[in-house]
């Protein structure tokens, strides 16, 4: 069972929604990405996690991932990180900043449990024993935030991963999965780059 016991928070969606100056979303819109390796679809879990996705639809809205490289890939034997979403090395991109002065670095983190209805913001599991209750886990195309401190993830920066990771599991912010296309991700190397991310009406 759920130590819903030792979580207790007063910060909901709204809350953080209305702190990031978000038009938040609870509907599971898809993303299009459109790289220089060729193209792939993601459906992002706007119903559970409604201020990742939010954050992420406005990243898109402003053109942020538009020409911009994977910045960093890690191969493993039987697992694949890619990152993207900016970095050069971390320092809040003055670049990114133009236009958007409202943009935190970091958003809260921010996970979703079966049988709870609204995410936990800013907590994560540590209990291997309690990831069997997340929502959503690491599987072959999630696509996670990247984290920015303890309890925080990154405003910008993702990444996906080409297997399951159990090890991860509640301690990022899934807030999406590739849906057609995922033999695209095989192919991206550290100098390939996205060519524009589009939007589902």
């Amino acid at each position: 069972m759920v130590q819903a016991c030792s979580y207790k928070s007063k910060s909901d969606s709204n809350y953080y929604c209305q702190k990031l100056e978000l038009n938040c979303t609870q509907s599971n819109k898809i993303a299009y990405f459109k790289t220089s390796k060729g193209d792939f679809e993601v459906k992002l879990f706007g119903k559970d996690n409604p201020v990742t996705v939010s954050n992420f639809l406005e990243n898109i809205e402003n053109n942020i991932y538009k020409n911009k490289k994977f910045y960093k890939i890690i191969n493993y034997p039987q697992l694949k990180f890619i990152h993207g979403g900016v970095n050069p090395e971390n320092k809040f991109n003055i670049e990114l900043n133009q236009g958007l002065d409202k943009k935190s670095p970091s958003i809260p983190l921010e996970i979703k449990l079966k049988e709870e209805t609204k995410p936990r913001y800013k907590y994560q599991i540590i209990n291997p024993n309690e990831t069997e209750y997340l929502v959503n886990t690491f599987e072959s195309g999630s696509i996670a935030m990247v984290k920015s401190g303890k309890n925080e993830s990154s405003s910008t920066e993702f990444f996906f991963v080409t297997s399951k990771i159990p090890e991860l599991d509640g301690r990022y912010s899934i807030f999406g999965k590739i849906i057609e296309g995922f033999e695209v991700l095989d192919k991206i190397n550290k100098e390939d780059y996205i060519k524009a991310v589009q939007l589902s009406n």
